[in-house]
């Protein structure tokens, strides 16, 4: 969470003159409810499968180029299976616990799943496990722009 992701993929898409789609975006339009909505009224679970169900869709219908996943996307293995039968390339953003937890409070975006900073630090720890399985790591510090994200992403694929 809040490690810049959709910031980094609609930079690389631009410098890829392509588009991209934020799935959590998508998940709101085609749901009419947020990620943090649905959660919050139905629970983890049953997000996590309109979660699966969207990107399945996202996939196999559109021609995007770059996809920006929600933070706790990867730690599906459905989802990665599906990244993977598509033959896309995934990508981990490293970002130190600390820098995210910065942006997370400095936001007014609802996270029902980083309500407090321990929860939050709870859930990170927890995903580290699955990330690594991404094809590509990134490592980043709040210091790095998305545009040099985006770039050194480009050199190194």
């Amino acid at each position: 969470m809040a490690c810049g992701k959709t910031t980094v993929a609609q930079e690389l898409a631009r410098q890829l003159n392509c588009d991209y789609v934020d799935l959590d975006s998508f998940i709101f339009d085609r749901e009419g409810r947020s990620p943090a909505e649905i959660i919050t009224d139905d629970g983890e679970a049953s997000f996590r499968e309109i979660e699966t169900l969207t990107l399945r869709d996202l996939l196999q219908k559109t021609s995007t180029r770059v996809i920006a996943l929600g933070g706790g996307t990867w730690t599906i293995p459905a989802n990665r299976t599906l990244v993977a039968l598509h033959d896309c390339l995934s990508i981990w953003l490293d970002a130190p616990f600390e820098l995210c937890w910065e942006r997370i409070s400095a936001s007014q975006t609802i996270r029902p799943l980083a309500r407090d900073r321990e929860t939050a630090l709870s859930k990170y720890e927890a995903r580290r496990g699955d990330y690594p399985l991404a094809d590509r790591t990134v490592s980043l510090n709040a210091s790095d722009t998305a545009e040099a994200l985006a770039t050194q992403i480009l050199r190194e694929i």
